[in-house]
C-alpha cells in the first residue's frame, strides 16, 4: 500500500494570516497521525510564510510516524534537517520567491551540487529523495547522486487527468519503470486529490509515498480533517 504523507504547511499558512496560534500546526499534525496519516510533511521556506524553522524543531520530538522535510537546500534548510533528523528530506529547487514548487531538478547540470548535499545526509542517516520531472533520463542522472528515493513532480499528471487519463499518466509510468531500473524507491506530490489519486497508484502500484497537502486541506473544509485523511487512505487501498 502506498502510504499518505499529510503535507500541513497550509495550516500554518492561515495560523500566519492572524497571528497566534489558531490553528495549532503541532495539533493537526498529530490529529493527522491519529486519523491514520503515515506520515506528516512540511516545506519550510526561508520567508517563513507557512511552516516556520521553530516549527519543524517543534514537530519532531512529538510525531510517530514518518516526518518529511522538503525544500530548497541552502545552507539554513541543510542546517535545520541535519540537527532535527527526520526519517526523510527531499530536496525541491524552488526560487525564494516562487508560489508553490513548479519544477524538478536537471540532475545532470547539478551533479556536483546535488551528490554533495546527499552525501551529507545520508551520511547523518536521513533517506533523500530528489522531487524531479517525469523525465527517464533524468531519473538515471538522479540515480547517480546518491539520492534513496525520488519524487515525481505530479503537476502535469494532475492537469490532464480530466481530459486523457492514459496519456496523462504514460510520462509518470516511464518515468517510474525508470526509478524502478535503477533501484530508486519513488515517492510523487503536487496536485494529487480524491479526483486522480486512485488511477496514478493503481497503475503505478510501486509507489511508496504521496505527499498531499493543498487538495486535502481544501476537501477538509468540506468533509472535515478526519474524514478527508480516511478517504484519500481509502483511495491508496
Amino acid at each position: 500500500m502506498t502510504r499518505l504523507s499529510v503535507n500541513i504547511n497550509k495550516f500554518a499558512t492561515l495560523r500566519n494570516a492572524r497571528g497566534g496560534n489558531n490553528p495549532d500546526v503541532l495539533k493537526v499534525a498529530k490529529d493527522c497521525e491519529r486519523f491514520g496519516a503515515q506520515g506528516i510533511t512540511v516545506h519550510p521556506r526561508p520567508d517563513h510564510r507557512h511552516i516556520r524553522y521553530t516549527d519543524v524543531t517543534s514537530l519532531k520530538p512529538i510525531l510517530t510516524t514518518e516526518f518529511n522535510i522538503e525544500g530548497n537546500p541552502i545552507p539554513e534548510f541543510i542546517n535545520l534537517v541535519i540537527k532535527v533528523k527526520p526519517a526523510q528530506v527531499t530536496l525541491v529547487p524552488d526560487a525564494p520567491d516562487a508560489l508553490t514548487s513548479n519544477h524538478g531538478w536537471n540532475p545532470k547540470a547539478n551533479m556536483k551540487f546535488l551528490k554533495e548535499t546527499c552525501a551529507r545526509f545520508n551520511d547523518a542517516g536521513i533517506r533523500t529523495s530528489i522531487f524531479i520531472d517525469p523525465i527517464p533520463e533524468m531519473i538515471d542522472y538522479a540515480s547517480e547522486t546518491g539520492c534513496k528515493r525520488v519524487e515525481l513532480y505530479t503537476a502535469a499528471y494532475a492537469e490532464g487527468y480530466g481530459e486523457n487519463p492514459d496519456k496523462a499518466l504514460e510520462p509518470y509510468y516511464k518515468a517510474a519503470l525508470e526509478a524502478h531500473k535503477c533501484g530508486l524507491g519513488l515517492n510523487a506530490g503536487h496536485d494529487l486529490n480524491l479526483e486522480n489519486l486512485r488511477y496514478f497508484v493503481r497503475n503505478i502500484e510501486w509507489t511508496d509515498e504521496v505527499s498531499i497537502g493543498h487538495a486535502l486541506i481544501c476537501d477538509a473544509l468540506y468533509l472535515g480533517l478526519e474524514k478527508t485523511v480516511k478517504s484519500y487512505l481509502e483511495q491508496l487501498a
